[in-house]
């Protein structure tokens, strides 16, 4: 945390500023995601809330539990040493594998609209796929870092990790989740570019994973309904395409500075799953153009801090820091760009929340996680920095003037 000391220069004390232990534009952007997603989730929620539980703030408090929850446990997660996550990945994986099972056996796994991806564990609902992300960055990172010169040399090192994803897809689409599988594949397949794998495996492995989900969407009477009712929801507005029309009537309505907060009209039974799904579509309502690009923007500094984060991690040798900065930057930045582009009826629906902002439990808790090993990674190398320049009692040359910049 920022602090002060006294110094001596001229025989006079001095006050200077004790470097920062965290990134603040990180810390700065999180915090107002949280903040708006609570106040945009008790906007979204309130009617829906009164008709269905006879207590407008039912799911505004809920929401302000989760978020406290994910405090409480990213806290914990950033008093874990990255060396301690390392070793842990593995046996993360077998654990979310476990779940995966777990959550398809009849009577244990909780069923909404169709889909069985929850367990009940009485103070909420566990949705497994959103803990299975994290698990799987946490062990690619780790595998990268044990089999990295493998995966760079041999068609056998950068396939097993994909034999054992594919099963995790396998897995999620029994829910059936298409949405969190496709986010896991292409967040791995991007981890894996990053770790240095060939350039024609990659291309190769890239058409055989999109080959693969084009054929599950085809042959899936929902998936395939979805896929052509996004490219033309006003064909059945009232049907197929009644929840894309919805949103993108909200969209419409906000125009430039929107309609103004909790004056919304399409969140009152119009649009379904608007505090979940499309929280963004409300947002875009009651806050314009100007708050739809403030919150990208906020995404935008996320995914660019997690960026740089990861590649100083990256130069000071921490490999699987950097590689693990790298896919939570990925996934979190990945999502939001999906659960965006589905708002707006550019991609087809998913069902994936906007991370850090929509409502629901597992969600922000994982969320709240990653961001507690990026700030994790960020305070080790910060405090190794600090170590150095200790060590020979003058400032380390050997950092860039930029990255200097940056950790004062």
């Amino acid at each position: 945390m920022s602090a002060t000391r006294l110094t001596a220069t001229a025989g006079k004390p001095q006050v200077v500023a004790a470097p920062l232990m965290y990134d603040p534009w990180l810390v700065g952007a999180v915090v107002l995601l949280l903040s708006f997603g609570f106040i945009m989730v008790t906007s979204a929620s309130l009617h829906i809330a009164a008709e269905s539980y006879g207590q407008p703030w039912f799911y505004s408090l809920r929401q302000l539990i989760f978020i406290g929850l994910g405090l409480g446990a990213g806290f914990i997660a950033f008093n874990i040493p990255v060396s301690v996550w390392q070793k842990l990945g593995p046996w993360l994986l077998l654990a979310g594998l476990a779940m995966l099972v777990i959550v398809l056996i009849p009577g244990i796994g909780r069923t909404v609209n169709g889909a069985t991806r929850w367990i009940n564990l009485g103070v909420f609902n566990l949705q497994v796929s959103e803990m299975m992300k994290l698990f799987v960055i946490i062990y690619l990172a780790g595998y990268l870092v044990r089999r990295g010169d493998e995966v760079r040399t041999s068609f056998k090192g950068f396939l097993k990790p994909m034999v054992l994803l594919s099963l995790v897809a396998m897995l999620l689409l029994l829910e059936p989740d298409f949405g969190a599988s496709a986010v896991i594949m292409a967040t791995a397949l991007a981890m894996m570019f990053i770790g240095g794998v060939r350039l024609w495996q990659f291309g190769l492995l890239v058409l055989l994973v999109g080959a693969a989900m084009a054929v599950l969407a085809i042959t899936s009477p929902y998936r395939m309904e979805r896929l052509t009712t996004f490219l033309n929801p006003w064909a059945d507005p009232f049907n197929s395409g009644f929840q894309l029309t919805q949103a993108l009537i909200a969209i419409g309505r906000g125009e430039i500075w929107g309609v103004g907060l909790g004056s919304g009209v399409q969140k009152l039974f119009y649009l379904p799953e608007a505090h979940t799904d499309f929280l963004f579509a409300v947002l875009a309502e009651e806050f314009g153009l100007i708050g739809s690009l403030f919150v990208i923007a906020l995404f935008v500094i996320f995914v660019v801090r997690a960026f740089v984060i990861a590649r100083r991690a990256e130069v000071k040798g921490e490999q699987f820091a950097a590689y693990m900065t790298y896919g939570l930057g990925l996934w979190l930045g990945l999502q939001a760009f999906i659960n965006v582009g589905v708002n707006m009826g550019v991609l087809p629906t998913k069902g994936l929340t906007l991370p850090l902002m929509s409502y629901g439990g597992s969600s922000i808790v994982v969320c709240c996680v990653a961001v507690a090993l990026l700030l994790r990674v960020d305070y080790e190398l910060r405090r190794s920095a600090i170590q150095a320049e200790r060590r020979v009692g003058q400032p380390d040359t050997r950092r860039s003037k930029r990255e200097r910049r940056i950790m004062a």
